[in-house]
């Protein structure tokens, strides 16, 4: 049974959105020429061992540090806060709930001011911050534009062995449901969790974790990931493309999934919905559905399931990965859709003999 996380008793931070991620890469000059050249990601600052990127519409200093490091990993995945107050919350909370803090009133990283770092109870190092600092919007630098343009950091995924546990806590730190996956038991298998008013700023996956699935941009629409397929079959990197492109029923999103050059997932992301009221509807998926994943019921390669980052712990070591514990035909179930359907036994829909049903 799962061992709950207790709720803390101060108040939890209020957290905005999921503003930067912090990843570890071997080879700097490889990493910029993915992310910049390829993907076409705006450079803010750089140096010999760091270089600090951002979307076309952000406006603080960065959405992403790539950092030169012998080992490949995130080191970091960082929430804004709505006050510099919020940042005293976060630390509060996490010492009640008696996890590591780290505090520095300056910033870990460039364009970052006063902020906690966490190893929160999953084993993930959190980020809090309020102040950066303000840089260019390039919103209207038509000239920068690309065709697979990337306009904003969209969210985290993470992998944990207990989804359920993972979900508790992260809704009493305030995050909200948006869609999930659930067997007849009412067990959670997968859910999508939101700050801002899209489907999640980060999601919980079912399996071996502490470790980090993917870190998702967004684009405009459906045609700006069909060019980014274009330039990495025109450049030769198609093997990098891992999933997709394709469209989710789970958040309906439009998506693309590739691997950086140390093997970092980033997924391109387009077209999910509005989920800002307070009675949005939670979306509940069947574990069997094979169209959660993907809409047009195409399979999911096994690496997507199996494969994911490590976490750095406040050292800067990677966390041990725990392993799942499910049975091995829940792990098929959910992970290599092999007992799923796209119609609930008795259910018809579709079109015979050229009639509509």
């Amino acid at each position: 049974m799962t061992d709950f996380i207790p709720t803390p008793a101060l108040p939890a931070p209020d957290i905005v959105r999921s503003a930067y991620m912090e990843l570890v890469v071997t080879d700097l000059a490889k990493s910029r020429a993915f992310y910049v050249d390829v993907l076409g990601l705006h450079v803010t600052e750089e140096d010999e061992n760091t270089i600090y990127l951002r979307s076309l519409e952000e406006f603080i200093h960065h959405n992403l540090v790539l950092r030169k490091g012998p080992v490949a990993a995130v080191a970091v995945a960082a929430f804004r806060v709505k006050s510099p107050a919020e940042v005293d919350a976060a630390e509060a909370y996490y010492r009640e709930l008696g996890c590591r803090t780290e505090r520095r009133r300056d910033g870990f990283v460039k364009g970052i001011g006063d902020a906690v770092r966490v190893e929160d109870p999953l084993g993930f190092p959190y980020e809090f911050f309020y102040e950066t600092t303000h840089v260019e919007r390039l919103t209207r630098r038509y000239d920068l534009y690309s065709a697979g343009e990337l306009v904003r950091l969209d969210h985290f995924n993470q992998v944990t062995p207990d989804v359920p546990k993972g979900r508790k806590y992260l809704e009493d730190l305030g995050f909200r449901v948006s869609e999930d996956i659930k067997d007849s038991d009412g067990v959670t298998y997968a859910a999508w969790m939101h700050r801002k008013q899209t489907v999640h700023d980060t999601a919980l996956t079912g399996g071996d974790g502490p470790r980090m699935h993917h870190l998702a941009f967004a684009t405009h629409e459906k045609a700006n990931i069909i060019a980014i397929c274009d330039k990495m079959g025109a450049l030769r990197i198609s093997d990098r493309i891992e999933r997709g492109p394709g469209r989710h029923g789970v958040s309906n999103a439009f998506y693309l999934y590739i691997l950086d050059p140390d093997d970092h997932r980033i997924e391109i992301y387009t077209q999910d919905y509005y989920t800002g009221d307070p009675d949005n509807p939670i979306v509940t998926w069947d574990v069997h559905d094979n169209q959660r994943r993907d809409w047009w019921g195409n399979p999911v390669v096994p690496s997507w399931y199996t494969e994911a980052s490590l976490v750095l712990d406040l050292d800067g070591k990677p966390q041990a990965v725990v392993k799942r514990t499910e049975s091995s035909e829940m792990a098929v179930t959910v992970g290599a859709d092999g007992f799923s359907y796209t119609r609930e036994p008795g259910e018809e829909r579709g079109f015979k003999m050229g009639s509509q049903l």
